[in-house]
């Protein structure tokens, strides 16, 4: 017995030193594996769409005569899981894989690595829903800009031509598309902000058709995605939270969206987060972006949408809901009337 008991533990400790190995292999190798992960996507995406039945963004929406129309094909394609919606709802739903991104830019980004590695290149991560500073900052952090230098990455350009109008547009919030970002050390914000530009030329305005532009300008897509993006974490609530946003532009509703509130108090430089809590005070802020003051959109997006979130604005569903609210668990509920609104938040929230 205690011979055997001596080859099983042998062979145990050799099983987990086989095992460390690999594990350790694998993180240490990580960094590259997710930039080949990054680009093996980006190339598929891109091959996949000429044989997809939309090259370019569906829209299902008409401003003009306030209607929204149910569309099978349109449906199928966004729930397809090769479409540019299905492919980001389905990463965004993947929390193996994130969690190894994670790990992955951990790594990567850690000193001893480069030290290690020889390497001097960096991950920065755009989150969907992040404003145009914290974009400034998560590249700035990484790379060591100074304020000057955060401040030049977000001013305003004019270089997204939109051809249905032969025009080009100022944008500065909205435009920085979310997603991984392999970087150098040593990048100014002009270098940087070329990289950024190219990625929302590929994943937004290179499938923004002139007669998509004609029916849902450009940057009033851009405002109600970011909307949608920052008033729900439920991926599969994003059309339907879209065809409310439309139900009550329709309408002449006041918007009343918090998220617009967040935006305008963190204009003001008395808060210390991007996003802070909203207080019924909130409502009487002095600011273009308050959507219970002011009738229709804001000026310009609150924040940066992600490809899903400009395709739900483009392709609400149809519904007659006009309230809506996450509970505790993200989940969407929306209501009818306001009667039904707050006996629903009632059940969720308790008095």
């Amino acid at each position: 017995m205690r011979r055997i008991s001596k080859k099983i533990a042998h062979k145990l400790i050799i099983l987990i030193i086989v095992i460390v190995f690999l594990i350790s292999t694998l993180l240490f190798f990580s960094p590259k594996i997710l930039t080949w992960s990054i680009q093996q996507k980006s190339s598929t995406i891109n091959a996949s769409l000429s044989s997809q039945t939309f090259q370019d963004f569906p829209v299902t929406v008409d401003p003009k005569n306030k209607t929204i129309t149910e569309n099978d094909q349109v449906n199928a394609f966004l729930a397809d899981k090769h479409s540019l919606l299905g492919a980001a709802v389905a990463d965004a739903g993947n929390y193996l894989w994130n969690l190894f991104e994670g790990v992955a830019i951990s790594i990567a980004n850690a000193p001893w690595y480069e030290n290690t590695a020889s390497v001097s290149n960096k991950f920065v991560t755009i989150e969907p829903g992040m404003r145009k500073e914290q974009v400034a900052d998560a590249f700035g952090n990484a790379l060591k800009w100074n304020s000057a230098q955060r401040k030049e990455f977000i001013s305003p350009i004019n270089s997204f031509d939109l051809s249905s109008t032969s025009q080009s547009t100022s944008l500065s919030e909205g435009v920085f598309t979310p997603g991984i970002y392999e970087i150098s050390l040593g990048m100014t914000p002009k270098n940087i902000r070329a990289i950024v530009n190219n990625h929302f030329i590929n994943d937004v305005l290179s499938h923004y058709s002139t007669s998509t532009q004609s029916i849902v300008p450009l940057n009033e897509a851009l405002t109600i995605a970011s909307l949608i993006q920052r008033e729900t974490l439920s991926t599969d609530g994003m059309r339907l939270l879209s065809g409310i946003i439309w139900n009550r532009l329709f309408a002449g509703m006041d918007l009343q969206i918090d998220s617009t509130l967040q935006y305008a108090k963190a204009n003001k430089l008395t808060v210390t987060t991007w996003w802070p809590k909203v207080t019924p005070n909130d409502k009487y802020i002095k600011s273009p972006f308050n959507t219970y003051l002011h009738n229709g959109l804001p000026p310009t997006p609150i924040a940066n949408p992600g490809v899903e979130a400009i395709l739900a604005a483009l392709n609400p569903i149809k519904t007659s809901c006009l309230f809506y609210f996450n509970d505790q668990t993200g989940a969407f509920h929306c209501s009818d009337t306001y009667a039904e609104h707050v006996s629903l938040i009632k059940k969720y929230y308790g008095n």
